[in-house]
């Protein structure tokens, strides 16, 4: 829907308002002030207007008067303005009550579901949890489905993260790295690994550690907490600073394990 098609309609559309509003004295300065447009602006389109046959200039205190013509016209857009700010409100209601989740079985629009997090992703299950949703449309076992209508809540315990400090390049890098307990920390189990500096990289290179994610590690490893799951960090020097600042802000639990050799 196009509401001003052509550059300046709304700017006529707002002096068309002001003149509307038929207040006493009204003048091209005052009309310029509020729209925060120049007087020269206000001037050629005010005699657009009246060449139009929407405005009519009359000597006296009300300089400016609104025709009739002038008020269908205004009514007229007025009308198709609320109508497509009511459509972009409805968009945005849609987005904000429509959330996704993985179906974890088949399901038909209509059911009423329960949701749990799984490895810190969402699923909708025809079992009952204390997260309830109406589904949208159909999905299959596995696919995306949308939901609405949420309510109740998700059980969900924060997941732990552990950080290990690994020496700078100065300090010897990855070769002044206790591997052993690297490895004896690594093998308590994790769900997702991250890593912070080229130190970093090149032990788990090292070790073949597979990791999930480099980059905004402090963000990510919050993210990810956040959603239930045991996060082990990689983490150089002073580099722990900025994940274990970023942590307590969050009020996320973490501890820290110190594997350099000197």
């Amino acid at each position: 829907m196009m509401i001003f098609k052509k550059k300046g309609e709304l700017t006529r559309f707002q002096i068309l308002s002001e003149i509307a509003r038929n207040l006493p004295h009204l003048r091209q300065k005052d009309i310029a002030e509020k729209l925060e447009i120049t007087v020269q602006a206000v001037s050629e389109n005010i005699k657009g207007l009246v060449d139009d046959g929407y405005v009519e200039y009359r000597p006296g205190p009300s300089r400016y008067k609104i025709t009739k013509r002038g008020i269908e016209k205004l009514k007229s857009e007025a009308m198709a303005l609320r109508k497509y700010s009511d459509d972009v409100l409805d968009i945005t209601n849609i987005y904000k009550s429509i959330w996704p989740a993985i179906a974890a079985e088949d399901l038909f629009a209509g059911d009423q579901v329960g949701l749990l997090m799984e490895d810190g992703t969402l699923y909708a299950t025809k079992q009952k949890t204390n997260a309830h949703a109406e589904v949208r449309s159909d999905a299959q076992k596995g696919e995306d489905v949308a939901l609405i209508g949420l309510g109740g809540t998700i059980e969900l315990n924060p997941g732990n993260v552990v950080i290990i400090i690994l020496p700078t390049i100065n300090q010897g890098g990855s070769h002044a790295c206790d591997l052993d307990k690297v490895m004896e920390i690594y093998n308590r189990g994790f769900d997702r690994i991250g890593i912070m500096g080229t130190v970093s990289r090149a032990l788990v290179n090292k070790l073949d550690i597979k990791v999930d994610f480099e980059f905004a590690t402090p963000q990510a490893a919050v993210a990810a907490s956040k959603r239930g799951l045991n996060i082990l960090v990689f983490a150089v020097g002073k580099m722990t600073n900025s994940i274990t600042r970023r942590l307590e802000e969050e009020g996320i639990h973490y501890t820290m394990e110190d594997v350099r050799l000197n």
